[in-house]
């Protein structure tokens, strides 16, 4: 009688903890199969949230900067092209009396086709620059029937380029400038206005006005309101208001100008060591703010 008792403790013990250890082993699937759920949902958030840069045949326009050389955006155009965003396939250079010579051919594939151009006079002035960049737009239609183009301007590229626009803007004749990046632009010359806040100036426009940001006053009637338009500006620190180079309102001066003429403007100030004037092309967050602007926002 004593071992039967035995046997059945023994039995009604093995009973229990194989009770328990089914409890255990239901309560990790389910914590298992909560962390996936969890890893799915987080995975299918970061696809959402991450936007695949569009594709399409308009071609992209750079335009150094005082003294730029064809160093001047090779870096970027590469880290496009490294990333999949765009593809460079044409480089144009324009001597001083206008003459454009291609290298290389127009990509009318749906690969976001890059065009650098280099200016042969790089030190040259904003008008005949405004002439110049008439001549590449001229070229791309007469020779690939381009209709749409966008642009991005470094420095002098950028002024010459909303130059080009508040002269031009109006050609039916010419390729529509669809978006225009100016990155580290003195649209307001060097002008340091510290007694205004940079709210105000975006607001209201700059207080103190240079002749060149007058130009752009008179002439804002020829800028197409369907461009669209983004404003880089680079900032060294909290008490260095400036690229080094440009100052930060000078920069970002034709902000309320162009929205107040009925055009859609971003602006975006890069801050730290690598927002020095000659780095903002190399610096990959405004790599990121081209990228998403030319080809990642809606249309």
């Amino acid at each position: 009688m004593k071992k039967i008792r035995s046997k059945k403790i023994n039995f009604a013990l093995f009973t229990s903890f194989l009770l328990l250890g089914l409890v255990i082993m239901a309560g990790c699937q389910r914590t298992t199969s909560k962390a996936s759920s969890s890893a799915s949902t987080q995975i299918e958030k970061t696809t959402q949230t991450s936007e695949a840069p569009k594709k399409s045949t308009t071609p992209t326009l750079f335009f150094h900067g005082y003294s730029g050389t064809v160093n001047s955006f090779k870096g970027m155009l590469q880290r496009l092209e490294e990333n999949q965003v765009a593809k460079q396939s044409l480089q144009l250079t324009v001597r001083p009396d206008g003459t454009v010579q291609a290298t290389g051919e127009l990509n009318q594939q749906a690969e976001n086709p890059m065009v650098q151009v280099l200016f042969t006079d790089n030190v040259n002035n904003e008008w005949n620059q405004t002439e110049w960049i008439k001549n590449c737009l001229a070229y791309l239609q007469t020779t690939y029937g381009v209709e749409k183009v966008n642009v991005v301007g470094h420095s002098m590229g950028g002024v010459s380029a909303l130059r080009y626009l508040a002269t031009y803007g109006q050609e039916n004749s010419l390729p529509q400038v669809k978006k225009f990046v100016a990155i580290g632009a003195p649209f307001n010359d060097f002008v340091d206005d510290s007694t205004q806040t940079l709210s105000d100036e975006l607001a209201n426009g700059p207080a103190v006005t240079s002749s060149r940001y007058q130009d752009y006053q008179r002439m804002i009637d020829n800028v197409p309101t369907q461009t669209k338009i983004l404003l880089i500006a680079g900032q060294l620190s909290q008490t260095d208001l400036s690229d080094g180079t440009v100052p930060l309102n000078s920069a970002l001066a034709v902000f309320a100008l162009l929205t107040q003429h009925g055009n859609q403007v971003e602006e975006h100030v890069v801050e730290g060591d690598n927002a020095s004037h000659s780095m903002l092309h190399e610096n990959q967050e405004v790599d990121k703010l081209v990228q998403k602007f030319l080809w990642e926002a809606k249309e």
